[in-house]
């Protein structure tokens, strides 16, 4: 068998890291993806340099309207897609600015979708091919301060049940992972007062992981997943359910 390629979107980031990691252990060759933060993406290939496998490194904007069309012209052979690149807004909705709103779409949204649309013809060629994004637990509550946010990763999880019904037939199967709070750099904005209200109001009372978001990206990737298409998996600790 020959190497099968992910490509990971938003690999410089906590998560992405982790499912990077995470891949990289499950013998995936990858395509990793970063915007601006090309120190952890260098700190990232040191980490994955022990694996035998290979790494490509691939900067783009998917925040920038043709953002996309940079990152899917340099990816070939593909045998899983993680759409995984984002980040928060929190605000009044009164005072989003129209450019804000703009980029927060381009890149949760319409950047997805055509990427989507682009590799679509290499993932057909592979068997057991898949795609997962990873979108947020405010995608299917929704969130005060954070209605922007929850308003994209609303229509990622909608993206994710469409496409699963159109691809099925294709072999490909189609998934969401939806983190609640995890220990990212998104949590760093908050005090820790805040932060012990919020392990209050989570069943299991502590914040997630990284790693236990790949290791449910890695189950929807796998054949152990082999009848599941169209779901959104919540890695939340209980929170919402």
């Amino acid at each position: 068998m020959g190497k099968r390629f992910a490509l990971i979107t938003g690999a410089s980031g906590g998560i992405g890291r982790a499912i990077a990691l995470k891949l990289a252990q499950e013998k995936y060759s990858l395509y990793l993806h970063y915007n601006r933060n090309e120190k952890a993406i260098d700190q990232l290939l040191s980490e994955l340099s022990p694996f035998d496998i290979e790494l490509i490194p691939i900067q783009a904007d998917l925040g920038e309207k043709d953002g996309y069309k940079k990152l899917s012209e340099n990816i070939f052979s593909l045998a899983a897609i993680v759409l995984n690149s984002g980040n928060s807004y929190y605000g009044l909705i009164t005072d989003m600015d129209e450019a804000i709103v703009d980029q927060m779409v381009q890149l949760h949204v319409t950047s997805p979708f055509l990427l989507t649309k682009e590799l679509l013809p290499k993932l057909k060629f592979q068997e057991n091919s898949a795609i997962v994004a990873v979108t947020s637990i405010w995608g299917e509550t929704g969130a005060s301060f954070e209605v922007l946010y929850s308003m994209v990763k609303g229509g990622q999880n909608a993206f994710i049940k469409a496409l699963s019904k159109e691809l099925s037939l294709s072999g490909i199967r189609v998934n969401g992972v939806s983190p609640g709070a995890i220990s990212t750099v998104m949590l760093e904005s908050f005090s820790e007062d805040e932060l012990e209200l919020i392990k209050a109001d989570i069943p299991m009372g502590r914040v997630g992981v990284p790693e236990e978001v790949a290791d449910a990206v890695a189950y929807l990737l796998s054949d152990k997943a082999s009848y599941i298409t169209g779901q959104i998996l919540g890695v939340n600790g209980g929170w919402y359910s």
